[in-house]
């Protein structure tokens, strides 16, 4: 039995559907967006459209030219804080971040932008005080995670977004955790920037992300080159998506992606969010159970797909390595490219085993893998 609980850095397996459009896109389109006038690139063109007005309308966005095609949420960070902030601008953002935002951020503060990483409490909780106490006259932005990849501790955005507004600063979110999870309305929830990857809750393919833009917002590009129109000019266009999708588009990933986006409407993303907390909750249920085990994040309400624990002082890397080798289940063990989180929880610097159920994993699977940890905690 092969067991996949590491959906958390990528969900696997994708729907049917998404292996079928990426197929049919490479075989029967081939070609790029508005690089021809021709049949297939018109048709590659419809597949991209229709991607982006689709992502526009489940994420709230009610101008679908504001949503960009990136290549990652790791992409749409680096484009939304190093396009928006500059020398003498201040960031709040918080000590549960992921190294997609925390290091785009440090980089920025080497360039003279000034940088508050606020302290979440011990299971991961960024409160909407701390965000309000942290910024000053000049903070230009709020940046934070909804849901941490580490202890999958949600974070109160609603509140923080109704601070970060007060205090005159935009907002932006990482949804890399939430994105397909849990229901994103980014106008309704007043996300200014909302960068999310395509290849976790949305169910599509590695190397695609988006990032939204609210209207009023302008960024300067990072990448600049050929988009398909206003050759004649050297400048890199102003009008958006064009104006931050430079060179070949993914467009089998965006098709790919398109095909998970109707998988998640057309199942319910309540549906799927009852079947992440149900194993979940048995995940949770059978750690605690088991003498020596220490779980992470917080002990009851809402949280996200993310689970870690530990076991006994062991060292997490030889307890994934036993589950792999042992049983042919992938969990994933370290950092999670997230030192700060481990600090904050008291895991710096073994850091934990992570184990991320999804959609397509089943309550025999949770079983299995509870089986496989008591008859490890037996031999080690």
């Amino acid at each position: 039995m092969s067991l996949f609980l590491d959906n958390a850095a990528t969900s696997f397996p994708k729907p049917d559907s998404v292996y079928r459009e990426m197929d049919a896109a490479m075989r029967e389109i081939g070609v790029a967006p508005g690089r021809g006038g021709y049949q297939k690139s018109l048709a590659a063109a419809r597949i991209v459209f229709a991607a982006r007005s689709a992502l526009a309308g489940f994420f709230g966005v009610s101008d679908s030219s504001r949503l960009i095609f990136t290549h990652s949420a790791t992409e749409s960070l680096n484009l939304a804080i190093t396009g928006l902030l500059k020398p003498g601008d201040h960031v709040v953002s918080s000590s549960m971040e992921h190294n997609a935002l925390a290091r785009p951020l440090h980089l920025m503060r080497s360039r003279g932008v000034e940088v508050s990483f606020v302290q979440a409490d011990r299971d991961g909780t960024v409160s909407e005080r701390s965000i309000a106490g942290a910024m000053r006259r000049n903070t230009r932005l709020v940046a934070l995670a909804h849901c941490s990849n580490v202890t999958g501790t949600v974070q109160p955005i609603g509140e923080i977004a109704r601070t970060a507004k007060a205090g005159g600063a935009l907002f932006l979110l990482d949804a890399a955790q939430s994105a397909g999870y849990f229901p994103l309305d980014a106008e309704a929830m007043g996300i200014d920037l909302l960068a999310a990857p395509g290849h976790k809750g949305l169910f599509g393919p590695p190397g695609t992300g988006i990032l939204a833009v609210a209207p009023g917002i302008t960024l300067d590009p990072f990448l600049v080159g050929g988009t398909g129109g206003n050759a004649s000019s050297p400048d890199q266009p102003e009008q958006m998506p064009e104006r931050f999708e430079s060179g070949t588009m993914n467009t089998p990933g965006i098709a790919g992606l398109k095909a998970g986006l109707e998988f998640i409407l057309k199942t319910g993303i309540a549906a799927i969010r009852a079947k992440g907390k149900l194993l979940t909750e048995q995940l949770l249920e059978g750690l605690r159970a088991t003498p020596g085990v220490v779980v992470y994040g917080p002990a009851q309400g809402e949280r996200g797909g993310a689970v870690s624990f530990n076991l006994d002082g062991r060292d997490p890397a030889t307890l994934g390595f036993l589950f792999d080798s042992l049983y042919d289940i992938s969990v994933r063990v370290g950092l999670h490219c997230a030192p700060d989180v481990h600090r904050t929880i008291g895991t710096y610097s073994a850091g934990t085993v992570r184990v991320s159920p999804g959609f397509f994993n089943s309550e025999a699977d949770i079983s299995y893998f509870l089986k496989a940890l008591h008859e490890i905690k037996a031999k080690v």
